[in-house]
């Protein structure tokens, strides 16, 4: 039986390796793009000299580094809580090596070296690396079971402290060209698809907590080993598999649903479950599509990824509404002061909608990554590089609530994945902005730098200048080795065509006749708009010179009425910005704004506060209660927003993005509070 085992898994794998496919559009690796941003390289920057070095010494501080120590001399006692704080070193060194090839540092990459050594010592001889039990394998905690990978379907996170090992490693040899942590994770990779497949006496089961899926198929993209990718097919496709849920109990838990596991992924319509999970396993799905073909995934993520966007996303790219299960709630249940929002949530939808564009080169797909990234991302992690936050409220009232107790940035929390997880995409970023596919270059992002590429295998670079998100002038130099014919499809933002977002779910109150406007050397053109992108085709020349003019007017955005919590509400966008009002702008209130339909605003750019953003102000009423709390009122006072990003960062008090348009009810127990 031995050796029928490597020639079933090889059949497997050659199955899918000699359909050699991949996605139809390829992003123009990080390494191959300079950011000299205003907006994004500071942030960058402070990932790098503050966040990383944080992490790091967290990692060291709360045993994380010692529990590999520990588990290298097989003795000891595990000594943080989750048996995933594993990851919060892989993420680290992931986003450390990211921003290695921005910022080139001997002594981190130096430090990196000795904790990867420290990793690859704790791994044992057939490859298995996970600390919780490679220390003491007799005396494991709750989540583990007495052998390996017993528990996997539920709480031991092997597979996932798997995945984010290979993540880790592929970002490391990209970045650096080294191999002893790709090494180290091929090992494992070699153990898991030996342990996990389709023959007989293979384990099968759909990991708990996905992640491992992505890392597979990161691995093979580097090694061209196609077991990799079908093992990772195969992991996908056990979900729905398993006959232990009672399918007619509505906790989700026993149904399955919030491990994506109550029906095969190609039944799966809506997005469903914990939404970090949800994220890897779509991304994972997508990747999957690509580069096998397999059509019942790529019909599957279409559907997920409409049901998200037209029923389950919050304004600002949120998603996983409820806390209980850190999960998605049922169609437009969308609330807001109860709005969990996880920050690894935002990601993980980063990840999903960068590779739904591969897919299929639709600018829409940016649009929900670009405000996920200006939005719902960076709120996440606060200016100072090491206050953050788990969840992201949209709204603070003066009342109890769970959002309430979450008004504050904290450092790290005992279950770190959110600061880790912006450890890892903020260095990323770079690999973001430009893509291509044959003699086609899409811009998605409005980043300034420059990046090289070749194009029907001839240099080309671009440079990219703006003060964007602030300023809706956008310039980009086209710098070929000689004139050469190809096609830049540059994205025009939905919300630059009075789309607040591609669905139903929030529309402008207030649409625009303004048009995005392109000239090319001083030339106005007319542009033909094909899938969200100009489409930009010439002979270019040295030096040419592109420059957009996006509409920055101050929209109204509206809920779709299903969303019972914002009728009657509105809120407002500038550009990729959603906009709240916080406390010590407001009078130290914002739950007694009315913000009616067509308000005036003048914006003003205010480089002394909050690290330099753009404010909104306008006249708007505001309903108060006298001294002696009898008579209510409204006198009009001036209301000014921030970024949404931006909240949070002077003190605990009153955040609202979702403003009443007229007063039609009084709450006399909330007036009362708010005396």
């Amino acid at each position: 039986m031995k050796k029928i085992l490597p020639l079933i898994m090889l059949c497997y794998a050659t199955n899918i390796w000699s359909q050699n496919k991949d996605y139809p559009i390829t992003m123009v690796p990080f390494t191959q793009v300079k950011l000299t941003d205003d907006f994004w390289m500071p942030r960058i920057k402070t990932n790098a000299t503050v966040t990383i070095p944080a992490s790091f010494e967290r990692c060291e501080a709360t045993g994380r580094v010692k529990n590999f120590e520990m588990a290298a001399a097989k003795k000891g006692k595990f000594c943080t809580i989750y048996p995933f704080d594993d990851t919060d070193i892989y993420k680290t060194i992931e986003g450390a090596s990211y921003s290695l090839s921005l910022f080139p540092d001997a002594a981190l990459e130096k430090y990196i070296d000795s904790l990867i050594t420290i990793v690859g010592k704790a791994q044992e001889p057939d490859g298995y690396l996970y600390t919780a039990r490679t220390i003491d394998p007799i005396n494991v905690g709750p989540w583990l079971g007495k052998e390996r990978w017993e528990k996997e379907r539920e709480l031991s996170h092997e597979l996932y402290n798997a995945g984010h090992l290979y993540e880790s490693a592929a970002a490391h040899f990209l970045a650096t060209g080294k191999r002893n942590l790709l090494d180290i994770a091929i090992k494992n990779a070699n153990l898991v698809c030996s342990v996990f497949g389709p023959a007989f006496n293979q384990r099968k089961v759909a990991p708990g907590h996905e992640v491992v899926e992505m890392g597979l198929v990161k691995l093979y993209r580097i090694t061209g080993n196609a077991l990799y990718l079908s093992t990772a097919k195969f992991f996908i496709e056990q979900r729905g598999q398993y006959q232990g849920y009672d399918a007619s109990s509505k906790d989700q838990w026993k149904n399955g649903k919030y491990w994506q596991d109550d029906k095969p992924v190609w039944e799966q319509e809506e997005a469903e479950g914990h939404a970090v999970r949800a994220g890897y396993l779509y991304a994972a799905m997508a990747d999957i599509a690509a580069l096998t073909g397999d059509t019942k995934f790529l019909q599957a993520v279409d559907k997920i990824w409409e049901n998200e966007v037209t029923k389950k996303i919050y304004l600002q790219g949120g998603v996983g509404a409820v806390g209980d299960g850190e999960r998605f709630g049922e169609n437009y249940e969308l609330p807001n002061n109860t709005a969990y929002n996880e920050t690894c949530a935002a990601i993980s939808n980063i990840f999903f909608n960068q590779r739904m564009f591969q897919l299929h080169g639709d600018a829409k797909y940016v649009d929900i990554l670009e405000k996920t990234l200006y939005n719902g991302f960076i709120s996440g992690v606060g200016m100072d590089g090491k206050s953050f936050f788990y969840t992201n409220a949209m709204q603070i009232k003066n009342s109890f609530s769970h959002a309430d107790m979450e008004a504050g940035r904290s450092g790290w929390f005992p279950c770190s994945c959110c600061p880790t997880n912006v450890v890892r995409l903020m260095p990323s970023i770079p690999g973001y902005v430009y893509a291509q596919k044959d003699k086609s270059v899409y811009i998605n992002l409005f980043i300034s730098g420059h990046t090289k590429m070749t194009i029907d295998n001839k240099p080309v670079e671009m440079v990219q200048q703006n003060n964007y998100p602030w300023d809706g002038a956008l310039s980009f130099t086209v710098i070929p080795a000689a004139a050469q014919e190809f096609t830049i499809l540059m994205r025009i933002p939905g919300w630059a065509k009075n789309e607040a977002m591609p669905s139903n779910l929030y529309t402008f109150a207030n649409n625009t006749d303004k048009k995005a406007t392109i000239t090319i050397n001083g030339e106005p053109i007319d542009y033909t708009l094909q899938n969200g992108y100009a489409v930009l085709n010439r002979k270019w020349k040295k030096g040419d010179k592109i420059l957009v003019t996006l509409p920055m007017d101050v929209r109204e955005v509206m809920a779709n009425e299903n969303v019972k919590e914002d009728i009657g509400k509105l809120a407002l966008q500038r550009g990729p910005l959603i906009y709240c009002a916080e406390w010590p702008d407001n009078h130290g209130k914002t739950s007694n704004i009315i913000l009616p339909a067509n308000s005036a605003f003048t914006t003003t750019f205010k480089p002394e506060l909050l690290n330099g953003i753009t404010v909104l102000n306008t006249n708007v009423p505001v309903v108060n209660v006298d001294a002696n709390g009898i008579s209510v009122n409204t006198k009009n006072k001036e209301l000014t927003a921030i970024p949404y990003y931006a909240w949070a960062h002077r003190g605990k008090g009153e955040m609202m993005i979702w403003f009443p348009s007229k007063v039609k009810a009084i709450d006399l127990f909330a007036a009362e509070e708010s005396k």
